[in-house]
């Protein structure tokens, strides 16, 4: 870090960098949810036609299969990863993967809830699991990008075609950000309050044919709540993938994410949104390069994540600290960024190793980023110079 005392002048224009809510889309005013049917039933024709459109805009934007189902699901990609996992397996043999901590609670479920007959394979912080040893004639459970761990699966590669297991995908932050090969993933979950910056509270749940045959041959030996029942009489219930959906989802809130999906294509769809993130992260890979106080959490650019971008400090005074001081310290230097209003959340994720998590997903502004890290350097010298004293 650089000895300066003196503030820099230059604020970021939105200093919004939460992991989940993220940022708003550039130029987003309250005036974007005019069109929403407020004080209408879901269930009307308006409800329907609104909750079709964000459907077949996701698709679209996204670039979904066209024998892919695509549902608004309740409680956020969580209540989609539930609905998968409670609703698809026990047929097989699974092997969970976890990296982070949200895939380690997918481990938590299938192991001491459903108490399935599963292999985890695990990885640090910071790395993610060999996919040479995963068997994939065995059902297979995975997040894409660990948001709170900073990495992600770089391709599908390794995933063989011909699987005879499903492949079950929790891509809540890298959905609209990164390249996702639907061919090799069988179920997709996300929440539009990632990459797209839309309200929490609703998932999206992708089917492959292969995951809808697997709901219709395949009956859970365990009772399923209603919020959790995809088949009826032993039939997909396709409502759910048409806008009818199980419970009643707030239409103020659907009717922003229809904005945020007609921004993207605005702006060029996918290959734009992914391309907005690779400069974003890009922005702090060329700050990290000339400061030797922080690392990223990813030693491997290979699988580093371009949305939740997660760093450490390395200068040897933080680093000899336990962890309690070093949470310690990423706790003023984050709260003299967010008394000054120049970054708010950027602290990692309460499970991760102390550091920093900074969202660079897509509606974030670039120069936004450039014009962050030199505040990042002005509040760890501020934070440094209390060690020292207490010191």
């Amino acid at each position: 870090m650089t000895d300066a005392t003196a503030a820099p002048a230059l604020k970021p224009a939105n200093a919004r960098f939460s992991s989940g809510p993220c940022a708003k889309r550039p130029g987003w005013t309250v005036e974007a949810l005019a069109g929403a049917p407020v004080g209408r039933s879901h269930r009307a024709k308006i409800g329907k036609t609104k909750l079709a459109e964000a459907i077949d805009l996701t698709r679209q934007v996204l670039r979904v299969p066209a024998d892919y189902r695509i549902g608004i699901v309740p409680a956020s990609d969580t209540g989609a990863v539930e609905m998968a996992l409670w609703s698809l397996l026990g047929a097989r043999p699974v092997d969970m993967l976890a990296w982070e901590s949200f895939g380690a609670g997918w481990v938590t479920d299938v192991v001491k809830q459903l108490k399935l007959d599963a292999r985890v394979f695990e990885a640090p912080y910071g790395d993610i699991v060999d996919f040479a040893k995963v068997d994939f004639d065995r059902d297979v459970v995975f997040t894409w990008n660990g948001t709170t761990s900073g990495v992600r699966v770089p391709n599908g590669d390794a995933i063989p075609a011909d699987r005879q297991g499903l492949t079950i995908c929790d891509a809540t932050s890298a959905a609209f950000a990164q390249a996702l090969p639907f061919d090799k993933l069988d179920v997709v979950t996300f929440s539009w309050q990632k990459v797209l910056g839309g309200e929490g509270g609703h998932g999206i749940l992708i089917l492959s044919p292969r995951a809808v045959e697997r709901l219709e041959s395949y009956k859970p030996a365990w009772p399923l709540p209603k919020i959790f029942r995809l088949t009826s009489g032993g039939k997909l219930i396709e409502g759910i993938f048409k806008g009818d959906t199980i419970n009643t989802p707030s239409m103020i809130c659907v009717e922003d994410y229809i904005d945020a999906l007609k921004w993207a294509e605005a702006i060029g769809g996918l290959e734009a949104l992914i391309a907005r993130a690779d400069a974003n992260t890009g922005a702090i890979a060329d700050w990290v390069a000339k400061t030797p106080s922080v690392a990223f959490l990813a030693k491997t650019e290979a699988i580093r994540s371009n949305t939740s971008v997660c760093l450490s400090f390395v200068h040897p005074q933080v680093a000899a600290l336990d962890v309690a001081g070093q949470q310690a310290f990423v706790k003023t230097l984050t709260g003299l960024l967010e008394k000054e209003g120049v970054a708010f959340d950027i602290a990692s994720y309460r499970d991760a190793p102390p550091g920093l998590r900074i969202w660079c997903g897509a509606t974030v502004e670039t120069a936004d980023v450039a014009a962050l890290t030199p505040w990042i350097d002005w509040a760890f010298d501020k934070a440094l110079a209390g060690l020292s004293k207490a010191a």
